[in-house]
C-alpha cells in the first residue's frame, strides 16, 4: 500500500497532539494508495483508553472523499502507551476491506504501523512511503 509522506506526517503530528489520549481519523485514498487523512473527534467514554470515531466526521469524510474521486480507505489511531500492534479491543471493532493504521508510542519515537483484517486475525499491510503528487 503506498502512503503519501505528508499523510504519514499529518496522522503522526495529530497522535502526537492528542496526548495522552488516543487520536483517531479517516484515511482517504484508492484501493492501493492512501492519499490524505482527516482527523476525526474520539468521542469515546475513555478517550485516554480507546477511540471512537465521531460519525458527523466519518460521514464528512465520506463526503469529501465522493467530492474528489476517492474512498474511504481505512482509519487511523493512536496507543499512546504501547506499540503499533493491534489490541483487543481493535479486534473486537475491526472489518475487512478496511487499512488500519496505528500509531505507537512505546518507544522514543512514534512508530506507526498499517494493518488488514482477514479471517479474524490483523495481518501486516507493509507501507511503500511515496512523495507528494505520487501515489
Amino acid at each position: 500500500m503506498k502512503l503519501r509522506a505528508k499523510v504519514e506526517s499529518a496522522v503522526v503530528a495529530h497522535a502526537r497532539r492528542a496526548l495522552p489520549a488516543e487520536c483517531c481519523g479517516l484515511l482517504l485514498g484508492t484501493p492501493d494508495a492512501v492519499l490524505d487523512s482527516m482527523p476525526a473527534a474520539n468521542i469515546a467514554d475513555d478517550p485516554t483508553r480507546r477511540y471512537l470515531v465521531d460519525p458527523r466526521d466519518h460521514l464528512q469524510a465520506i463526503r469529501i472523499a465522493r467530492q474528489r474521486g476517492l474512498e474511504v480507505v481505512g482509519a487511523y489511531h493512536s496507543h499512546p502507551r504501547s506499540s503499533a500492534q493491534p489490541s483487543a479491543t481493535d479486534a473486537a471493532q475491526a472489518f475487512g476491506e478496511f487499512l488500519w493504521i496505528i500509531v505507537g508510542f512505546s518507544g522514543s519515537s512514534p512508530d506507526l504501523r498499517a494493518w488488514s483484517w482477514v479471517e479474524g486475525n490483523f495481518v501486516p499491510v507493509t507501507l511503500v512511503r511515496v512523495p507528494e503528487g505520487e501515489g
